[in-house]
């Protein structure tokens, strides 16, 4: 297919500060969507991925890496190396709720990680889904765009979800893209973009390039030729494709011999069904949703090909480091023949998207150097438990950047995330707590045991994930007090970073409801309120005998984001001082 490319390149110079480092190393990030634990070839799968199994057989996999369980709050995790609600991100970007852990996009508080990179001399650049930002800022920057968030170059769509062929809203940069050709895939897009990010580095200079796919996001869309491909792959039906997937795990030394295949009839309301057991039109369906899945990701695994070519075109692979992952587990979104793919996605584990069941929260993750003699564990497997706000700190360290002491003039506490750069280089890491919520499912992971629950009006399950890592047995009954202490863990957690309260309201009726209370979820005042704001601190001023400059907003002060357009635009703040200036008649 045609391929049209939406990037164009602006020369800007980067000073390298005193304490530049010698040849740092390139970073490119490339996260997918939805895409189910076995979806790789280099993690158990019949679909066709080369390029990334090649970055798993030269580098390293992890076998126990986590994510939130959903996209908004993974990528926030992913961007910042903090738990989603403390950055404001504890949701989705559907809705500005006004507490603290549901803002809808990441706190202007906390740096992302290309904000720190380019502090640090990196040209920063990203290529694909953002999804951090308010779905009520899509048609304005709000200072929550990736280039406003240290980014130097973007194309890429704001949304979490939408056609392949026609997405929207797209950016280049902080320029909406209004039209679109015949032929577009957005897959394709944005391999193009970040390629071309690539061959436009200057040279000499330190690259971080994050490349955020889309797929395998629904809706399920790629080329008929593509699909055609796949189709006679999947016809044998998902119950032999387990199986083949699991034997497969085993030879890869990705899971221990000895265990054997679960069916999780649980999942299934009591009764999972044999493929057998589906008319053949479920079976036709089955077969075209999961060939056209298959398409999709093999589309990105071609264009991940293309990126690290156009790195040795470009000389820079030797000084590359590339990391591989996924954001959640497969989604059983679109009813039974969804959850029937989820199902074989997500083999071997339980659940799926959006529960913090093995399902929904474990994704592969592939980390390769370039420099082949940097690779010391060359295609094996860690086994430690990781997660996704650890990406951040692994890259500050390959880096060797500093997560900042402050940032807007606020000090800044170190990030909950952690190099997994020892892992890497063979060497064990701290034990520690993990945890995770998400609309109101929960669970904490602690020394081997997992305490977990589909959601917060449903009684504890207790996993010991040592033994039972496809969470089968609920021992919960057996070890109260481990039940008790766990659950006390994660309760302190919760409340320190601004899980509670929980929202029961279902999805729309959860949206509409904050929006009715905040119905500008731009966060910018009205025309009347902003003149009433202006005349009313102008007059406070002359009564008191202060300047402009004497006001400040309250995240001056609380660090809190509020007023919140005026803490993610500043340049309006400068503004609105200097309308109240001119009102005091000072001008």
């Amino acid at each position: 297919m045609k391929r049209v490319l939406f990037t164009s390149f602006m020369v800007g110079v980067v000073a390298l500060g005193a304490q530049a480092r010698q040849s740092p190393p390139h970073i490119v990030l490339i996260l997918c969507d939805d895409m189910g634990f076995s979806d790789l070839g280099c993690y158990g799968s019949e679909i066709r991925t080369p390029h990334i199994d090649s970055l798993a057989m030269n580098g390293i996999r992890f076998s126990q890496f986590k994510n939130t369980g959903r996209s908004c709050p993974s990528r926030a995790a992913l961007l910042t190396g903090h738990y989603q609600h403390e950055v404001g991100m504890g949701w989705m970007t559907a809705v500005d709720e006004h507490r603290p852990g549901y803002r809808g996009q990441i706190s202007r508080e906390f740096p992302t990680i290309a904000e720190i990179m380019k502090s640090n001399g990196y040209r920063t650049y990203m290529s694909g889904k953002w999804h951090v930002t308010v779905d009520g800022a899509f048609d304005a920057p709000n200072g929550s765009y990736p280039i406003q968030r240290g980014f130097d170059r973007y194309y890429g769509g704001l949304h979490g979800g939408g056609s392949y062929y026609k997405p929207e809203p797209l950016y280049n940069d902080l320029t909406r893209i209004t039209g679109l050709p015949e032929n577009y895939y957005y897959t394709t897009a944005i391999t193009d973009s970040a390629v071309s990010f690539v061959r436009q580095h200057p040279s000499g200079e330190p690259m971080f390039l994050y490349v955020a796919h889309y797929a395998p996001h629904l809706p399920l869309q790629a080329p008929t030729e593509r699909v055609k491909e796949c189709l006679d792959r999947y016809k044998v039906g998902y119950d032999v494709l387990r199986e083949r997937r699991f034997k497969r795990q085993k030879e890869l030394g990705l899971v221990p011999r000895e265990m054997q295949l679960p069916v999780f009839h649980k999942e299934f309301g009591g009764k999972r069904p044999a493929w057998t057991e589906l008319e053949e039109e479920q079976q036709r369906q089955w077969v075209q949703n999961m060939a056209t899945y298959a398409a999709m990701i093999e589309i990105m695994d071609d264009g991940i090909g293309e990126v690290i070519a156009a790195t040795k075109e470009k000389g820079l692979y030797e000084n590359t480091v590339f990391l591989f992952l996924s954001d959640n587990g497969s989604t059983n979104e679109g009813g039974f023949i969804a959850q029937l793919l989820a199902d074989l996605n997500n083999t071997p584990y339980r659940s799926y998207k959006q529960w913090c069941f093995q399902g929904g929260t474990s994704t592969p993750f592939i980390v390769m150097y370039g420099d082949p003699q940097k690779n010391v564990l060359k295609g094996k497997f860690n086994r430690e438990f990781s997660h996704i706000i650890d990406v951040m700190p692994t890259c500050l360290d390959m880096a060797s950047v500093e997560y900042p002491g402050q940032f807007n003039d606020k000090k800044l506490s170190t990030t909950e995330g952690r190099s997994l750069i020892p892992a890497v280089q063979n060497k064990t890491l701290e034990p520690r707590d993990l945890f995770f919520e998400h609309q109101t499912s929960c669970a904490i992971i602690s020394d081997g045991w997992k305490l977990v629950r589909n959601s917060g009006k449903q009684s504890w399950e207790l996993i010991d994930l040592m033994n039972d890592p496809f969470e089968e047995n609920d021992q919960a009954a057996l070890y109260p007090e481990k039940v008790k202490a766990l659950e006390s863990k994660w309760n302190r957690w919760a409340e320190e970073k601004h899980v509670f309260p929980f929202e029961y309201r279902p999805w729309g009726e959860r949206i509409n409801y904050f929006k009715s209370l905040h119905p500008d979820q731009s966060g910018k005042f009205t025309e009347a309120t902003y003149k009433s704001v202006v005349e009313l601190v102008a007059y406070l001023c002359l009564k008191y005998d202060l300047s402009e400059g004497d006001v400040i907003r309250h995240y001056d002060v609380t660090g809190k984001n509020c007023p919140k357009y005026f803490v993610e635009n500043p340049k309006e703040w400068t503004k609105f001082k200097s309308d109240v200036k001119n009102k005091m008649g000072l001008s």
